[in-house]
């Protein structure tokens, strides 16, 4: 199904290649009704760092079955605002520059449709539904650029649920445009002096979102959820050898220095890779990471705008398992496995 045609507004993006040659260029618009691309005057949105930390070199999959076992994924920090146009512009120049450096599944900040520090009933105005313009921007990003998508956005809930409150969800869009997986965020951030639960619903606990890309399988949590390790252990043991973390990480004194112990935590008692993609700075706190099961991280950005890589293996993960069989050895189990 051929989605909607997102937002139309596209502007220069001076863009750091993986060889550190510099370039500059209009963004192209495609209309994703009529496939037609046009490409707009030049425009003076602002510059989009790209940062690539590349994990020490591992042996490379053969072709045939083997190179299924393996891919490139990247996670994208950039800084979204209330301007839901200029967010889906943003995010589509971030993607296609990891997808320019091989990645086949982008992962994209908590949020990324709309944010503000303090959530309000501007937040509320700015939900849409699943069908909406943004997520089917979203969708059509995905298929223009060939990669598995997820991003954070505000969904509106159906006419069952209280007015005034919507949904933080995380969608999973796939290179055919369609739906990988859909997950509304469960533990909501009522800490630190703020209240998310004044706005958002809490998603339903018998969720398990997953999806599969060439037989790995991934899963999703958003931001506060890693403070709850039982969510994410369900998650490991449906299957997930990846965990996708969107966050927007509120910045404050020791919060970076909790996220990456939570992230390395996370994947080393659930012997997963962790890929958090958290908002840069000044609503985010940054350091968006990829961390491997034993705990390594394998990328990592500052607070600034970025793109961080690294390769998902699941021959690795394999290895580490044999050696710390902590998920097999495990004697409780999470209700609702």
């Amino acid at each position: 199904m051929q989605p909607d045609n997102p937002p139309s507004t596209a502007a220069a993006t001076p863009v750091m290649s993986a060889s550190g040659l510099g370039h500059t260029e209009p963004v192209p618009v495609r209309n994703y009704v009529t496939g037609t691309v046009t490409t707009p005057e030049p425009g003076s949105s602002g510059a989009t760092t790209v940062v690539v930390h590349e994990p020490e070199a591992q042996p490379q999959p053969s072709t045939g079955a083997a190179s299924a076992r393996a891919m490139d994924i990247a996670v994208v920090q950039f800084a979204p605002g209330t301007d839901t146009v200029a967010n889906l512009t943003a995010l589509r120049a971030e993607v296609r520059t990891a997808a320019e450096l091989g990645a086949e599944l982008v992962i994209a900040p908590e949020y990324s449709m709309y944010s503000v520090l303090r959530l309000d009933e501007r937040a509320v105005a700015a939900a849409e539904p699943l069908t909406g313009p943004f997520v089917n921007g979203l969708r059509g990003i995905a298929a223009e650029f060939g990669v598995h998508l997820v991003a954070g956005v505000l969904e509106t809930p159906g006419s069952d649920q209280p007015a005034g409150r919507i949904y933080n969800t995380l969608v999973a869009t796939t290179p055919d445009a369609e739906f990988a997986a859909v997950y509304r965020k469960v533990h909501l951030y009522d800490a630190f002096s703020s209240r998310e639960s004044d706005v958002i619903l809490p998603g339903p606990l018998d969720q398990t979102p997953t999806f599969s890309i060439n037989g790995i399988v991934f899963g999703m949590q958003t931001c506060f959820d890693l403070r709850f390790p039982e969510g994410i252990r369900r998650i490991a043991a449906a299957g997930a050898h990846t965990l996708i973390l969107p966050a927007q990480w509120i910045p404050g004194p020791g919060k970076v220095d909790q996220w990456t112990t939570l992230l390395r935590a996370r994947a080393i008692e659930n012997t997963i890779y962790v890929a958090a993609a958290d908002q840069a700075a000044p609503r985010g706190s940054g350091a968006s990471m990829i961390i491997a099961p034993t705990g390594a991280v394998l990328a990592e950005l500052g607070d600034q705008p970025g793109i961080a890589t690294a390769r998902v293996d699941l021959e690795d993960l394999t290895q580490v398992r044999t050696t710390n069989p902590s998920l097999a050895l495990r004697r409780f189990t999470i209700r609702g496995e």
